[in-house]
């Protein structure tokens, strides 16, 4: 009996002296990352633009989320692309991180980057440059959304699964925002101790309601969407994973109406988890021919004139 409770006390001692191990490695993390200098490759994206038969064709512009690379350019993603382009569109898939020539984090992303890339590829003869639409996916919906509240001349947005602030960067030290503008951090999220557990569980959405708890910050961090300069399609998850999108669009649509948004709304909530958004393009095609061709952008914009 006595052994026994020696061993148990050395693994308890063990156990404790591997936490305490872990916070200072991750202190040690924290109090090296460099905050003060952008990482590499900051501004840089990678883009490749898809283009149809004919001249004047709106531009769709996909962002990928977490995953990183240039999701939108890949074989996955290649029947919906095409789907748009025979609608009439041109697609400009574009990768913000984790791409050759880009940041390998997400971490400080450069708004001015992602806009001085659409408008180049905008100039393409075959482009109409008065009509461009973004659709984001989870970070990408965030990207989206603060693109949209700042650039006028991005007249449509669909945010699938987005978050309503801009938040932490993902990387190992989460002290930076995710997000900069013309060389300066955008006001975040960050991530208190109190995330901790969850995050060493791998509760990301546990996590991120304990950052939400910090109705200061999220004040002072969230994306003014009724600065877009039109019509906006939240599509989010009720049993979302990673992040609470539903109560995020939901907090966003409240903005809107709050400072009498002129444009068109619509959110659908889908009862499933954080992917179910991606089977959901029927209803995003009929939002972009409804209120983006034909309601909330030039009369130019239509693909049918």
């Amino acid at each position: 009996m006595t052994k026994t409770i020696k061993v148990v006390k050395w693994l308890v001692l063990a156990i404790l002296a591997l936490l305490a191990l872990s916070i200072l490695f991750y202190t040690y993390l924290v109090w090296s990352f460099d905050t003060e200098n952008f990482p590499d490759n900051h501004g840089n994206v990678d883009t490749e633009l898809f283009v149809g038969d004919g001249n004047n064709q709106p531009l769709l512009v996909g962002l990928g989320g977490a995953e990183g690379g240039n999701a939108w350019a890949s074989n996955y993603w290649a029947a919906q692309r095409d789907e748009f382009i025979s609608q009439g569109y041109a697609f400009l898939a574009l990768g913000y991180f984790g791409a050759e020539n880009t940041p390998l984090e997400l971490d400080r992303i450069a708004l001015e980057g992602v806009y001085n890339a659409i408008l180049q590829a905008a100039e393409n003869p075959a482009v109409n440059a008065q009509c461009i639409a973004l659709i984001g996916g989870s970070k990408g919906a965030e990207l989206a959304l603060l693109l949209a509240s700042e650039y006028p001349d991005i007249k449509a947005v669909v945010a699938m699964a987005p978050g309503s602030a801009v938040f932490a960067a993902l990387t190992m030290a989460m002290n930076t925002p995710s997000f900069s503008l013309n060389g300066e951090p955008l006001p975040f999220v960050p991530v208190p101790m109190s995330a901790t557990p969850a995050l060493l569980q791998g509760d990301l959405r546990g996590a991120w309601v304990e950052m939400m708890k910090n109705e200061e910050a999220m004040a002072a961090a969230a994306i003014p969407v009724e600065n877009i300069n039109g019509p906006i399609f939240f599509v989010s998850a009720a049993r979302d994973e990673f992040w609470p999108s539903t109560e995020m669009s939901q907090s966003m649509q409240q903005r809107l109406e709050d400072n009498n948004f002129p444009h068109h709304v619509e959110h659908l909530a889908t009862e499933d988890d954080h992917a179910s958004v991606l089977n959901h393009f029927d209803e995003v095609e009929t939002f972009l021919r409804n209120h983006f061709l034909d309601a909330s952008a030039p009369a130019s914009c239509s693909t049918r004139g």
